[in-house]
Parts: structure tokens; sequence; C-alpha cells
């Protein structure tokens, strides 16, 4: 056989067997409805999912803002405590919660919300309280109320709300009905409350009936450092729920645990 009969021979067995060999890869691809070969699909298909959302958890601060806070620095030592407590909520992680803030003040004759219920993160400065006139805690009570049961700005999926009540003396108009307004509300009744007393003037039974935490009685401040000292215990229980698998479970409060180098009384 001569060289171009071998190659040619040779040729015409790669052929063959390269068209046998097509015909059985094309014999294994799926067909679309229409005859036509359907494309490929990978091997492998990455599974869509959904980034799991943080759940609010709302801290709402009741501050007295009447004429008596401007006494002793207390309304300083409130407005830097406060700012505190907000920078520090800022920090934290927001992966099973995220902390939200809102305060309410009362002084004068009526109460208002001095910050809207906002994510903490997104609180870029806090108008400071001034102190002035009489002590309307009632009227600061249903603010309070109709924020808790307002679905929309704390909606149901939201962890179980903190309210905080500071105040450095006695209501000056009828509160008790307000109070049972809001501990008798559907939201109002589930809710942790705080409570603390500044000053020897303060109306600690009043408080005391607000305060729902067994564990946490009233609290008492005799100076600005017990006010800060209060805030930072707030602050860490509430950071405590925050990164707990069981965020809508109460954090302890105690105040033995801040050292009194902890606090930054230089700032008033």
């Amino acid at each position: 056989m001569g060289w171009a009969s071998f190659n040619e021979d040779n040729e015409s067995r790669y052929h063959n067997a390269t068209i046998i060999r097509k015909r059985e890869h094309d014999a294994m691809k799926p067909e679309s409805s229409n005859g036509a070969q359907a494309p490929s699909k990978p091997l492998t298909k990455l599974k869509s999912f959904a980034v799991p959302q943080a759940r609010p958890l709302p801290v709402i601060v009741l501050a007295d803002v009447s004429g008596s806070m401007a006494e002793n620095g207390k309304i300083d030592a409130l407005n830097v405590a406060l700012r505190d407590m907000v920078a520090s909520f800022a920090k934290e992680g927001r992966l099973r919660a995220e902390i939200q803030v809102g305060l309410i003040t009362f002084g004068g004759k009526t109460a208002k919300e001095h910050l809207p219920l906002v994510a903490a993160h997104s609180i870029a400065i806090i108008d400071r309280f001034t102190a002035d006139g009489g002590t309307p805690m009632g009227a600061a009570f249903d603010v309070a109320r109709e924020l808790l049961e307002d679905r929309e700005r704390i909606p149901s999926r939201a962890y179980r709300p903190v309210l905080v009540l500071v105040s450095d003396g006695a209501p000056t108009e009828d509160w008790e009905d307000a109070l049972a307004r809001l501990q008798s509300s559907e939201r109002g009744k589930k809710v942790t409350r705080f409570a603390m007393a500044i000053g020897a003037d303060a109306d600690k039974d009043m408080l005391a009936n607000f305060a729902n935490d067994r564990e946490a009685p009233v609290f008492e401040a005799h100076e600005s450092r017990d006010i800060m000292r209060f805030f930072r215990a707030v602050t860490m229980s509430v950071v405590a729920r925050s990164a707990s698998a069981t965020p809508d479970e109460p954090a302890a409060l105690t105040l033995s645990e801040i050292p009194d180098d902890d606090l930054d009384i230089g700032a008033l």
C-alpha cells in the first residue's frame, strides 16, 4: 500500500469515527418541544436565599424637662447621658435586632416627641433639652401609649419595647388615669418599664408604680454621676438583649457594674 492510499484510508477511518461519536453525543442531549436540541443546563445551580431582616427593638425615653431640672446640672447630665446612650446603640450590630430610640419630653404645659422613634445608627445629632415650667407627666404617658399602639411605627414584628422614665419631681396635673391607660393598653402592659428618681423631691411612689421590672426597683440619682450611671446600665441591658439569641427576653439592669471611671463627667 502506497503512502497516499495509507493516508486516504486513515482519513476515512477518522472521519467516520468522528461522525459516529458526534451522533452518540447528540443522542444524549435532551430535545426541546420542537425537536431541536435543548441547550445544555449547568450541573449545579445556586438556590436564591433572602437575608433575614433585623427586627426593631424600640427604646423610648420619657424625660422630665421641667424647670427644676435646670438646678444642680441635672438637665446637662441628662443631655450627655442620652447622647452617650444613642452613640453606643449606633455602634451595635444589627444581625437580629435594630435598636431604635424615641425621646418624649414633658415640661411647661405639655408633652411632645422630642425625637421621633428612629434607628439609633441613623441619628446624627440630638437637640439638647432645655428645662422650663411644670411637670405634665400624664400627658407624656398618653404620648407614649399612642406611640406604642401605632402599628406602622412599631410593627408587630418588633421586639418588646423598653420605656425609661426619668423625673426629679411630682406631676403637676392628673397622671393616675393616664398611667392606668398606658398600663392597661394592649402593648403597654407588655413593655419593660424602668424608672429613675432624681433628687429628694422626686415622687418615688409614683415612679415605683410606673416601673414593672421586679429586679429593677426605682433607681435614685443624688448627683449628676448617678444619672449617667443609670443610662449606662440601661444601655448595657438593651445591648445585651440585641446581641442575644432571644432579644425579647428582658436583660438585667445593674448599676453596680458601672465603675465611676467609666463615666465621662468631664463632658457635662
